[in-house]
Order: structure tokens, then C-alpha cells, then sequence
């Protein structure tokens, strides 16, 4: 029979991950339980074929839209999480994101913290995930206690010209956050080097700043903490009261494990997070555990995210590309009543990235030169959340992701804005979507971004979690990836996960004593 332990933290992410580290030198036993392993490191990492033609590193599943029609979700299940393949932009939600904002197509609804309160825990954040940024540049960034302990990436000649275009323009672009080791100064004491396969590859030499690299490894060192790969939780026990956690039922090796512990942690990303509480309904929580308000699974939200191509008069033989960002028309303005969103760039795009989304009949050579002159943007708005946008889980146990989209007229305006911005950044005057980030030009398979399903508050009724992100309904349960959110804000959520997860911690230190 396994040990029982003080905590089991499901799922190793931005937000199992960094809570373990949190906890780990606290001398309380804690069980990490992930269901993939490690991902392996080989020269496949660094292959744009092999990682997104091949897929080599995604998931296998399948899930269904509202529709019922089968979509590959862009999910990696691995030690480290999603994180392993992120691009590691690490923003800070700006202070009036934690407040009411009215939208286009509604009302992003407030926070029941204040940015102030998540503060402190946006620098730890920072600091662990060896964040790169410059404060001051960005007119939107919200205030900050200490300055970025890393300096800004420096941009490479194409992107300083974009940056010095933009502010003869009159805009205020900025040096984008990234979490990468890097050591610009003295690079003999970096593991980063700087290359063109970051954004969306795993990291050949961990010198990303995921999961895995800065808070899973390190927590291991401690004799208190463990882990167990190949580890699918299939659903969570409780007493025969429903208040508690009683039992973690795995299935590994082909066979079925009960773990044990006093709290219990998920941490599945926001859509399995969901799945697996509705699993685990029983005659207590008949609905599913911890949804007496019917809120488990709602208000699920991933952005509304392009990834735009300029073609560049002149060549741009940029490597790291992911330097720069522009945040002017985040808020509402004169020019219009609301949001637009947020730009940046994504890693440099090669011919395979483009081979993927071309037509069949695209010359190759065009493609080559396509490549070679390419600025490659990324534009993200704030969809809004809504009631019936919503994880549901069958019978049989499989996943449909009901979404459905809004605030689009923001994100239209955004890419206008961009569009419009073309002739002054030495670019031809049109912009090509590009679909390698949405798995097979499927939109609702792209879930970086995935948010909302188990929201926190105050109100037991029209919340799964309280302030602490422990559930309303039972006593030794929380949720801590980005499932909590309450909004989508338009920035990446990686930051503001990590950093929830050093607050539920110190909560968890404190109720451990």
C-alpha cells in the first residue's frame, strides 16, 4: 500500500510544478502525480518537422466540439506540462484587468483580488522563471515593486528597425518578458544560446525556464518530495460525508493505484482539471465533486488569438525573434470605446512551419522566400466568459470542449491596427494568417490559452473555489492551474498562474503549520 502523504499535487505545470517548489522545503511529504514522463531530449527538439508536421511531442487524443466533430487538441502531457513547449512570454496582467472592463460584446466581469494582492507573488514569479523585461517601456504595465532582476533581451538588427519604426509612428513598443537563461553579457555562464527553435519547440538544452527546469527538478532534491510518471488520475474518492479527499485513483502500468493525503492539489490544466472533477461524481456530488454550482467546466476561455506573417521588403534573418511587444491598444481609447489587445511576435517561422499551413499547390521557392523575409506577429484580445462555453464529459469519459467565440470585433480592429501599420514597418501591405499554432487549421485545438473552468469568488453559487482556490464544497481540496481565472485578460496567463500558485502556497504552508 502507498505511504500517505501531507499533500498530492496532480499535474506538473506552471501551477503543480511551482507549488511543489514552493513547498518542498517545508519537510512535508508530497507526491507529485503526472500522467506523461519526461519528454525526451534529442535532436528531434530542435526539428520544425518533427515537432510540428509530426507532432511528435503532442498528445494523442481526440476530443469533440459542440458539433460533435473530432479536433486533436494541442496538449503535451510531460513532466513540466505545456511549459515545455511554451514560448515563455511572461507578462503581467495589467492592475485594471483585476477590475470590471467592459468589452465590445460584454462585460469582463472583476476579480475578486487585486492586482495588489498578487504583487509580491508576480516578482517571485519573475525571479524563479528568470524573467528578461525592462520596466517603464510599456505604458500599460502595471506598477511593480522591484525592477526585472534579468535585463531585456536585446533585439536583433530586423527587430530594432521594427521597434524604431513603430516610434517614429508614435507608438511605445517595448522589450518583451521572457523566461529563458540567457546571459547576454557573458554567455559562457548561460545554458540559453539563443537559437531559432524555441517558440513552440521543447528546449534541447533546458535552457527554457519551464516547469520541469526551474521548479520540478529542484523540488526532487528535497527527500520529502516525490514523483510518479504514467500516472492518469481517473477520478477523486471522498468520505462518506463528501467533504474530503479520501482516495486519488490512478491507473499506471496498466493497473489501478489509490494514493493518499491529507490535501489534495489538481492541477491538470483547465480543461482536464474540469474533466476530472466531473469524472468523479459520486452520490454526494451527484454532478460532479465540487459542483453544487453547477459552475464546474463554465466559462471556459483560451483567447482569441492570430498568428499573423508581414512579408518584409527587406530580408529578416532574425534567430529569436520574440523580443518585442506593443501594447497601445490594450485599453479603450478615443479612437474606440474598447480593447483591442495585445501584439508580439512568435518564434521565426521556416519553410516546414510554412509548408504546414500552405495550400498544396504553393510553390516551394515562394515559400523559401516567404520564410526569409517573414516578420512573424502574434496577436492576442480577451474573449469574454460565457456560461455555455463549457468543458462536458461523457459517460464513457471523453472530452467535449464546447466553445464558442466572442469579442471578435476586437481582435478584427487589432489586426486592422497592424495592418495599417505595414508601409511604416518595411513591409509589403498585406498580412497571411497562419495556422501552425492551431493544429491543422482546427481554432478550438489551439489551448495554450485555456482559462476559466473552475472559477474562484467569494459566492459559493456562482463559484467552484474560494479566495485560496480550495473548493467551496469540500475541505482538502484546490485547484491551482489556470482553471481559477475569472477573466481571460490578453496576455499570455503562464505569469499569473505561476504566481497564483506561490500565493495558494504560502495559504498551504499556513494551514499546514
Amino acid at each position: 500500500m502507498p505511504p500517505h502523504y501531507d499533500i498530492i499535487i496532480i499535474g506538473t505545470g506552471p501551477g503543480g510544478g511551482t507549488l511543489a517548489y514552493k513547498l518542498a522545503p517545508s519537510g512535508k511529504q508530497i507526491l507529485l502525480l503526472e500522467r506523461g514522463g519526461y519528454l525526451p531530449r534529442e535532436k528531434d527538439n530542435w526539428s520544425s518537422k518533427t515537432v510540428f508536421t509530426e507532432n511528435k511531442y503532442k498528445a494523442k487524443e481526440t476530443w469533440q466540439d459542440k458539433n460533435g466533430n473530432a479536433f486533436h487538441p494541442g496538449i503535451h502531457y510531460n513532466v513540466g506540462g505545456n511549459s515545455k513547449v511554451y514560448g515563455a512570454a511572461l507578462l503581467r496582467m495589467r492592475a485594471q484587468d483585476f477590475g470590471e472592463v467592459k468589452h465590445h460584446d460584454g462585460i469582463s466581469p472583476e476579480w475578486p483580488i487585486r492586482y495588489d494582492d498578487l504583487e509580491p507573488y508576480y516578482t517571485q514569479a519573475e525571479h524563479l522563471y528568470h524573467v528578461h523585461g525592462n520596466r517603464g517601456e510599456d505604458p500599460t504595465e502595471p506598477k511593480a515593486s522591484v525592477p526585472y532582476r534579468y535585463p531585456a533581451l536585446t533585439h536583433e538588427p530586423r527587430i530594432q528597425e521594427l521597434h524604431d519604426d513603430w516610434q517614429k509612428c508614435g507608438h511605445k513598443p517595448f522589450h518583451l518578458p521572457v523566461g529563458v537563461m540567457l546571459n547576454e553579457q557573458q554567455p559562457e555562464k548561460g545554458a540559453c544560446i539563443r537559437c531559432s527553435t524555441c517558440d513552440g519547440f521543447p528546449c534541447l538544452l533546458n535552457a527554457k525556464a519551464d516547469s520541469q527546469v526551474v521548479c520540478v527538478d529542484p523540488a526532487l532534491q528535497y527527500p520529502n518530495v516525490s514523483l510518479v510518471i504514467g500516472a492518469l488520475v481517473t477520478r477523486l474518492e471522498t468520505s462518506t460525508s463528501g467533504r474530503e479527499v479520501t482516495g486519488v485513483v490512478v491507473e499506471r502500468n496498466g493497473q489501478k493505484e489509490t494514493y493518499r493525503a491529507d490535501i489534495v492539489v489538481v492541477s491538470c490544466g483547465a480543461i482536464n482539471s474540469a474533466a476530472l472533477l466531473l469524472k468523479s461524481a459520486n452520490d454526494k456530488h451527484p454532478n460532479g465533486l465540487a459542483n453544487s454550482s453547477d459552475m464546474v467546466g463554465r466559462h471556459y476561455m483560451c483567447h482569441n488569438n492570430s498568428a499573423m506573417l508581414a512579408i518584409s521588403k527587406r530580408p529578416n534573418p532574425t534567430v529569436f525573434q520574440k523580443t518585442i511587444g506593443l501594447n497601445d491598444f490594450y485599453y479603450a481609447s478615443a479612437e474606440w470605446d474598447y480593447p483591442m489587445g495585445h501584439i508580439s511576435m512568435i518564434g521565426k517561422q521556416d519553410f516546414e512551419m510554412l509548408k504546414l499551413g500552405a495550400p498544396p499547390f504553393a510553390p516551394g521557392l515562394a515559400l523559401d522566400v516567404a520564410a526569409k523575409h517573414s516578420l512573424d506577429f502574434w496577436l492576442t484580445s480577451e474573449d469574454l466568459p460565457d456560461l455555455n462555453s463549457r468543458v462536458l464529459v461523457s459517460k464513457d469519459g471523453n472530452i467535449t470542449l464546447a466553445y464558442t467565440e466572442s469579442n471578435l470585433e476586437a481582435h478584427t480592429r487589432l489586426a486592422a491596427k497592424l495592418k495599417g501599420m505595414l508601409n511604416h514597418l518595411g513591409c509589403d501591405d498585406h498580412l497571411l494568417p497562419t495556422h501552425l499554432y492551431f493544429g491543422k487549421k482546427i481554432p478550438i485545438a489551439g489551448t495554450a490559452h485555456q482559462c476559466g473552468t473552475v472559477r474562484f469568488g467569494h459566492d459559493p453559487k456562482t463559484s467552484v473555489l474560494d479566495v485560496n482556490c480550495k473548493v467551496h464544497d469540500l475541505d482538502n481540496l484546490y485547484v491551482v492551474d489556470a482553471s481559477f481565472f475569472v477573466s481571460s485578460s490578453a496576455v499570455n496567463p503562464s505569469l499569473t498562474i505561476i504566481a497564483n500558485a506561490l500565493r495558494v502556497g504560502d495559504h498551504l504552508l499556513e494551514r499546514l503549520g
